[in-house]
């Protein structure tokens, strides 16, 4: 790269490579051959037209700089790996078998190491310039932000319950209505993030080794993942699982010292923090004895199935995280895989459609065994949506990073799932879930969205009793 100095002359600048700590692959990043097939299911390509924000163009970004004819400081290549929502719908069709999801979270933990090692001191002062192959680092209320949410609330679910109490405090003691009709939230640039905060459940889920018996003669036995979200703002899908599991002849065991998945870490370029969570998950499901660690977050389940790719560098925790992710199975995986009790299934009258997770459809590679489930229930009526497998924005926290591209995405959803003409819009992931129910609440539409598991608990509960 050149510029030119104050008397005109050009100067060469170093390009910023990439380093040798959670390096991407080369050997994955070669083996895409630029042949296009994944452009027709890439949202951000579909919505742009742009070869850059193409899974095939910010492969060609990430050769650029792994051949270092580009560095780290490329605005383009900065914005593309922002953009991207890690869907990995492009995994799903690639017929050279190109493993995305690894290189793209490798690529923002190389920028986020740049920008931690290009933060000024002190000592330095707020004008210093950023040491020679740093970035600039983020500003200081990201920087904190990241700190806050990576570090401190993710880390530790006794600070997240606390944190998650306030908010249900401030939901139901009427300050959030007085906050949203006083303009003070659009008076602090607040508004936007507010409506995204999902509706606290009444009571949280906390694990403490809880044993639920099975209903009738036991099958099987299962651990469950709690979570961070999906046991505070989704504690009664919790509830659900659990009361179909064990119609279906599962003992459900929810074993302390369990943490949050990481998957917002990696995604986020933080994997050192998404090792730490997974090695404190693998500790706390060793050991077990159970059949099957249940899932019923799309996003979670993913990233428990990957432990053995983010520890695959850790002599002492490799072959253990491989173990644990042996064990995964996600709920409509696990209950598809089994004899399902049909036989209590209740009727349920509703005209359905199925929105897919992406990293349940793409990731995991589960289509099916969702729709099986659906179908299974009498009464109900399946009406594929066009599109079903499109990102609909969410993507972890990108409906706050790239809000503008989340809510085109989340509108196509949406405008989709309403020309079925379904009650119900059915998911499977906490993000999917606020993000398409915040679009039907924009535009004042009574559709519901709720989870295949509670719509199961729900034909359950109508049904009869087990033998």
């Amino acid at each position: 790269m050149t510029a030119l100095s104050p008397d005109r002359e050009p100067v060469s600048i170093p390009l910023i490579p990439f380093s040798d700590k959670d390096r991407p692959s080369s050997d994955i990043i070669n083996t895409c051959v630029h042949c296009g097939l994944c452009l027709a299911t890439c949202p951000t390509y579909r919505e742009t037209g742009l070869e850059m924000s193409s899974p095939r163009g910010r492969i060609y970004l990430m050769k650029a700089v792994d051949e270092g004819r580009i560095g780290l400081e490329s605005e383009v290549f900065q914005q593309q790996m922002s953009e991207c929502l890690n869907c990995r719908a492009c995994e799903a069709v690639c017929p050279s078998g190109v493993q995305y999801g690894a290189i793209l979270e490798a690529s923002r933990a190389q920028l986020e190491q740049a920008r931690a090692s290009g933060a000024i001191g002190p000592a330095q002062g707020a004008g210093a310039t950023p040491p020679p192959g740093t970035l600039p680092p983020r500003p200081l209320w990201q920087r904190a932000l990241r700190g806050a949410v990576f570090g401190a609330l993710f880390k530790d679910m006794g600070l997240f319950r606390a944190f998650s109490g306030s908010m249900k405090l401030y939901q139901r003691s009427g300050a959030q209505w007085i906050a949203r009709k006083s303009g003070l939230l659009k008076l602090i640039g607040m508004a936007d993030m507010e409506q995204m905060l999902p509706a606290l459940s009444p009571h949280f889920v906390v694990p403490q080794g809880q044993i639920y018996p099975a209903e009738g003669p036991r099958r099987y036995s299962v651990a469950v993942l709690t979570g961070c979200i999906m046991s505070t703002a989704f504690a009664d899908v919790h509830a659900a699982t659990i009361r179909v599991l064990q119609k279906n002849g599962c003992e459900v065991i929810l074993p302390p010292g369990q943490r949050c998945c990481g998957a917002l870490h990696t995604h986020g370029g933080d994997l050192d923090g998404g090792r730490e969570l997974a090695r404190q998950n693998i500790a706390a499901f060793e050991g077990l004895g159970v059949d099957a660690i249940v899932i019923n977050a799309a996003g979670c389940g993913s990233t428990l199935k990957e432990y053995g790719h983010l520890l695959h560098d850790d002599p002492e925790w490799h072959t253990r995280a491989v173990a644990f992710s042996q064990k995964v199975k996600d709920v409509h995986e696990f209950l598809a895989g089994i004899e399902l009790n049909r036989a209590a299934l209740g009727r349920l009258d509703l005209q359905v459609t199925y929105q897919e997770p992406c990293h349940l459809a793409h990731a995991q590679r589960i289509t099916v065994q969702p729709r099986t489930l659906l179908r299974a229930i009498p009464g109900l009526e399946l009406r594929e949506m066009q599109e079903s497998a499109l990102c609909c924005g969410s993507a972890g926290v990108y409906n706050v990073t790239q809000p503008e591209m989340a809510a085109r995405l989340g509108a196509r959803k949406v405008n989709n799932a309403l020309a079925t003409g379904a009650h119900v819009i059915a998911t499977a992931n906490p993000g999917c879930a606020l993000q398409l129910a915040g679009e039907l609440r924009r535009r004042g539409e009574a559709v519901q969205v709720r989870y295949i598991v509670e719509l199961l608990d729900e034909s359950y509960r109508r049904g009869a009793p087990a033998p």
